[in-house]
This record gives C-alpha cells, sequence and structure tokens, in this order.
C-alpha cells in the first residue's frame, strides 16, 4: 500500500513537471543560468586554494574568509535574484534587505582583499601572481550577484555611475592603505568591467522574461478575443432576425388589446398577424440555430483557420475539405472541427500550429485535427476522453455510426481522430492524412 501511494505522488509529481509550459521552462532555465554564476565563479576562485602552498597562515585565513564571503553571496543571491526578477517584471517588491545583505558582504569581501594585499605587501613577488587570480575571481563573486540585483531595480545611469564612484573609492582606499596603487589601478577597472557584464546579464534576462511574459498574455487576450468574436456574430445575428419582428409583435399586440377593448373585430386579424409574425421568427431563429448546430465542413474549416490564426497560431487545412459528403456527415465533422479548434484555445496555450486534415478511404469520411503545444495530461490514447466537449462529439456520432478518438503524444502533441462511414457511392475516394 505505501509502494502504491509512493507511486502515485511520484506519478503526480511527474506530471505536474512535465505539463509545465514551454515558456515556464524558460523562466526556470534563465533564472537558474542567472543564479549559477557566483556558485560557478566561486568554484573557479577555490580552485586558487591548491596554488599557494607559499601563503603564511594570516594570509590564507584571509583567502578562507574570502571564499566564504562568497559562498554567502551567492547563497543569498538565490532568493535576492528571483525577487529582483519579479520586481523588474512587475510581480512583487523590490528586495531592498536582501540587497542590503548582499551589499554589505560584497565590502566586506573588499575589506577582506585590502587586508590580504596588506599582508602580502607590494614586495612580495612570490605571491603577487596569486594575489592577482585571487583579485580576478573575488570580483566576478562579489559583484556579479549585488550588481545583476541592483541593476534591476534602479535605472540604467545611476547603476553605472555608481560602479564608476565605487571604482574610484576602492582605487583610493585600498592605494592608501596598502601602497599598491598598480593592483588596486586593476581591481578599479575589473570592478568597472564587472559591473557592466553584471548589469548586462540581469537586464537582458529580466528582460528577456518580460517581454516573453507579455507575449503571453498578448496571447491569450487573442483567443479570448477570437472566442468573444464569435459570441458576438452570434448575437448580431440573432438581433437581426428578432429584432424588427418583436417591435412588430409588441405594436400589434398592442394594437389588438386596444381594437378587443373596444368590441373590434379587427382586434382578431391583427393577433392573427402576431402568430403569423411568431411562426415566422420562429423559423428563422430555427435556420440561425442550424448554420451552428448543422455546420457545413468548409465552412467550419475556413473559420478554424481564421480564429486560430487571430490566436497566433499557424493553421494549415489539408484535403478537400469534405466536398460532396452527405449534409449529416459534414455537420458532424463540422461540430468536430469546431470543437477541436476550442480546445486548442483553451488546453494548448503553447500551440504554434495546428493542421487539420480530411479524406475519404474505404468507405469512411475520415477528419484528424492534430496541434503542438498540449499539456495538463500524461500521453496516451483517449488521454482526454473525459471531457464534456469529446463525450458530446461521441454522442453526435454515434448515430451515424462514427468513432471520435483523443490522443495525447509525446512531445506536448495532440491527434483528434473523427471517422464516420459514407455510402460507396456517395464520394470518390481521395486525400491523404
Amino acid at each position: 500500500m505505501d509502494d502504491e501511494g509512493g507511486d502515485r505522488v511520484i506519478g503526480r509529481v511527474r506530471r505536474k513537471w512535465r505539463g509545465r509550459s514551454t515558456l515556464v521552462w524558460i523562466d526556470i532555465y534563465s533564472r537558474w543560468m542567472l543564479q549559477g554564476q557566483p556558485w560557478l565563479s566561486l568554484a573557479f576562485t577555490s580552485l586558487m586554494l591548491v596554488v599557494p602552498d607559499h601563503l603564511t597562515a594570516a594570509q590564507l585565513a584571509v583567502v578562507r574568509t574570502i571564499l566564504a564571503l562568497g559562498a554567502l553571496q551567492a547563497v543569498v543571491f538565490v532568493p535576492l535574484g528571483r525577487r529582483a526578477l519579479d520586481r523588474y517584471m512587475g510581480k512583487g517588491p523590490a528586495p531592498w534587505g536582501l540587497l542590503a545583505v548582499s551589499m554589505v558582504l560584497t565590502i566586506a569581501v573588499f575589506a577582506a582583499l585590502t587586508a590580504l594585499s596588506v599582508l602580502v605587501g607590494p614586495a612580495d613577488s612570490a605571491n603577487a601572481s596569486t594575489l592577482g587570480m585571487l583579485v580576478g575571481g573575488t570580483m566576478v563573486t562579489a559583484l556579479i550577484p549585488s550588481g545583476a540585483a541592483l541593476s534591476l531595480l534602479i535605472r540604467k545611469r545611476v547603476f553605472l555611475g555608481g560602479c564608476g564612484l565605487f571604482a574610484a573609492a576602492l582605487l583610493l582606499a585600498g592605494g592608501a592603505l596598502s601602497g599598491g596603487w598598480p593592483l588596486w589601478g586593476i581591481v578599479a577597472a575589473l570592478v568597472v568591467t564587472v559591473g557592466l557584464m553584471a548589469s548586462s546579464t540581469g537586464r537582458s534576462v529580466g528582460w528577456f522574461l518580460a517581454v516573453m511574459w507579455k507575449l503571453e498574455a498578448a496571447r491569450d487576450v487573442q483567443s479570448r478575443l477570437a472566442v468573444a468574436e464569435e459570441r458576438l456574430r452570434f448575437g448580431r445575428d440573432m438581433h437581426d432576425v428578432l429584432g424588427r419582428n418583436l417591435a412588430v409583435i409588441s405594436l400589434k399586440s398592442e394594437l389588438a388589446v386596444q381594437l378587443a377593448r373596444r368590441g373590434r373585430d379587427e382586434a382578431v386579424d391583427q393577433m392573427v398577424e402576431v402568430q403569423r409574425i411568431a411562426q415566422e421568427s420562429q423559423r428563422e431563429v430555427r435556420e440561425v440555430v442550424r448554420g451552428y448546430r448543422e455546420a457545413d465542413l468548409q465552412v467550419e474549416l475556413a473559420g478554424a483557420r481564421s480564429v486560430l490564426q487571430a490566436a497566433g497560431v499557424g493553421c494549415q487545412i489539408e484535403g478537400d475539405g469534405g466536398a460532396g459528403l452527405p449534409a449529416d456527415v459534414q455537420s458532424a465533422l463540422g461540430w468536430v472541427a469546431r470543437e477541436g479548434t476550442t480546445n486548442v484555445l483553451r488546453h494548448a496555450p503553447d500551440a504554434g500550429c495546428c493542421v487539420i486534415r480530411t479524406r475519404v478511404s474505404a468507405g469512411q469520411a475520415v477528419l484528424v485535427m492534430e496541434n503542438d503545444g498540449a499539456r495538463d495530461a500524461a500521453p496516451g490514447p483517449n488521454a482526454s476522453g473525459g471531457g464534456s466537449g469529446l463525450k458530446g462529439l461521441r454522442e453526435r456520432l454515434l448515430p451515424l455510426g462514427g468513432t471520435l478518438e483523443a490522443e495525447r503524444r509525446p512531445g506536448g502533441s495532440y491527434r483528434l481522430t473523427a471517422q464516420l462511414p459514407v455510402p460507396a457511392a456517395g464520394i470518390q475516394e481521395g486525400g491523404a492524412i
């Protein structure tokens, strides 16, 4: 029982993990790439411990302190980088507290570097190269986290000006304390260089993610507008059909009431006319609804292409579009195309392409609708068979002897296949799937 429970938990985790959209994966990878830079530079700087066998105990203690501060900086940058990116995209408050901690650690790293340069001294040529390598690695470890986060929270010009002032302060303070002006000149240049790297890295990741999420939001709006446009079209059709007739019915009913109160025989004629207009309105409404309930297959295919393209999904139609099929077969396949289009808009937010194929073979009219970008279910046949829309389609196809298969395939592909029997003499075979 415990094993079965564990398998269910693992299965849910796998489905949730695989069900992430492409945009979510891009967001995760971009954040990991940004937050992994301090750890990579820390690992590189840690390799310096293998080299300086000739360092004194005091110098080695300062080096280890620098590495410990770099590790703390990388740890702080995990929540700091995430919240800074969220702030840049307008999804949360600015993490000023974490940024303050990161800046304190950065200053502590440079204070430790100053102490190390004093201990090494300008005349100690044996450790000069080691000190230079440690300085280079420490620059990246200390400045990338705080610089990347700060560049996401303040304006670019302010950030670059701050980097220049910080570099000048380091040059004056470090050179005055240690006497190693050339070394601290290199440090100041590295501060500006690494600051530019941090700004370009942090802001480019933030800008890229912000643009991607805005595009996703725009695509969702396009899908909603496509559905809303279809509803408006139906509303316009109903208004055009019923608006005038209901106004006439209202006027004639009022006239019939007035005539009846006066005992006039013309009231009967007016009510007969009201009855005729009501029957005519009923017939027209049925015709409008029939256009939606018994749609022509070619009209539905053209509508599917229009709606999907409006939502940013490329739509390709292959085959003859069911030309020459019996009316009931065309109506049923038209419903399949309509429901399949709705499923793409609702359940495949990452869809970029949809292909609709029609053919008649071996006495069967076949419509296949396949799209990418499907998610939220494991691959397999009839993976979404429990949906009310597909259930309604199966009930619609069953009286005609038809079948409907829905299949989620590996790689986020989704295929909907409908088959209906066609009389042998009804149409010539052709097309290809």
